[in-house]
């Protein structure tokens, strides 16, 4: 995928569904102060009161990811603002920002997102199964409705979920057929899986503006709230972290910026891997607490420069201890939501 100049006098980054993703802004103004970089942060959402647009220089009101009127909008403010770079950070575009890739690099805009058949494979569990059985990764086994009722015996505890969900939202542990009876005359297109038993970690991917793995940082998930990590601890586990770096080399070259994996490892070492997100996680800004420099890493690519990256080279049992900071916005009347100045900035990230 062609992008714009190899050098900018300054970096103009656009995160599309920025939500409450203020930490991770804040690291890449960290990154560039240590750079000397000049940087500009255009947030676009489709939500007034989403926290992260009052933390960018340019906050822009786009429609919601699924509306036909999205796109245009998005393409809309990379003109505007000359963005650089195009950053997505939830899973709800993924496939519209990837199926115009094209129409935002002849913008001169490099958009950080694989070509449409990843994107695909991996937004569609059951299309991920298949991916990952057929390189020999290890992933639970994975059952359409149909395919599960047309086994002869079922073994419980099983795992329902979204085929195309995310957030972890609408997740359930299937205990016995009462359980399955249940879910199922509710769920919306639901996969099931076998239950897998172990701690669950979170990989960071760094695969920057080439797509080869560089750096791969295991997150343990001690507790989890709203589908993001709120506890957890930073593993240097060699066998986890060359378990992940297969499963993104499996997925080629197109990838870009950082792509985030869900794995469950069993008490008997099985390295059992369960998601794959081709974006930047919740999560991300432990490693670069850790020491993985993923927005420095990565403004350096944009300049055109090759940044040292080690492939173990982040700080091990770094622990994350997540609280709610609230930012406090005066409005005019009528009190609707409304894009003003906050009362306060936001912290800098350490």
């Amino acid at each position: 995928m062609k992008h714009g100049p190899a050098a900018f006098d300054s970096i103009t980054l656009l995160f599309t569904c920025v939500g409450r993703r203020v930490e991770l802004l804040q690291a890449f103004r960290a990154a560039a102060r240590r750079l000397g970089i000049r940087l500009r942060l255009v947030g676009a959402d489709h939500d007034l009161t989403a926290p992260a647009l009052l933390c960018v220089d340019d906050p822009v009101t786009v429609p919601h990811a699924t509306d036909a009127g999205y796109m245009p909008a998005v393409l809309a403010a990379v003109r505007k603002y000359r963005v650089t770079a195009l950053i997505p950070t939830i899973d709800t575009d993924l496939c519209v920002l990837s199926e115009n890739r094209d129409a935002v690099t002849q913008l001169g805009c490099l958009p950080l997102i694989a070509e449409p058949e990843i994107i695909k494979t991996c937004r569609d569990k059951v299309l991920t199964y298949d991916h990952l059985r057929r390189h020999g990764v290890d992933t639970p086994d994975t059952y359409t409705p149909a395919q599960l009722r047309a086994l002869s015996a079922r073994r419980f505890p099983l795992f329902m979920k979204p085929r195309t969900g995310s957030a972890s939202q609408h997740v359930h542990k299937i205990e016995d057929e009462l359980d399955l009876d249940y879910y199922l005359a509710r769920a919306q297109d639901p996969i099931i899986q076998e239950f897998v038993a172990g701690t669950e970690h979170t990989l960071d991917v760094y695969v920057g503006l080439t797509g080869v793995p560089r750096c791969v940082v295991p997150r343990a998930r001690w507790a989890v709230r709203a589908g993001e990590v709120s506890k957890g601890v930073v593993v240097k586990d060699l066998e986890v972290m060359n378990a992940g770096k297969k499963v993104v080399e499996t997925l080629g070259p197109t990838l870009r910026g950082l792509v985030t994996l869900q794995c469950i490892v069993t008490p008997q070492r099985r390295i059992r891997f369960v998601e794959v997100n081709p974006r930047f996680g919740g999560g991300a800004p432990m490693g670069i607490a850790a020491g993985a420099d993923y927005p420095g890493w990565l403004l350096q690519e944009l300049l055109g420069r090759t940044p040292q990256i080690a492939f173990d080279g982040f700080r091990h049992g770094l622990c994350m201890l997540r609280y709610d900071w609230s930012t406090f916005v005066p409005l005019d009347d009528p009190h609707t939501p409304q894009l003003k100045p906050p009362l306060a900035g936001f912290p800098d990230f350490v």
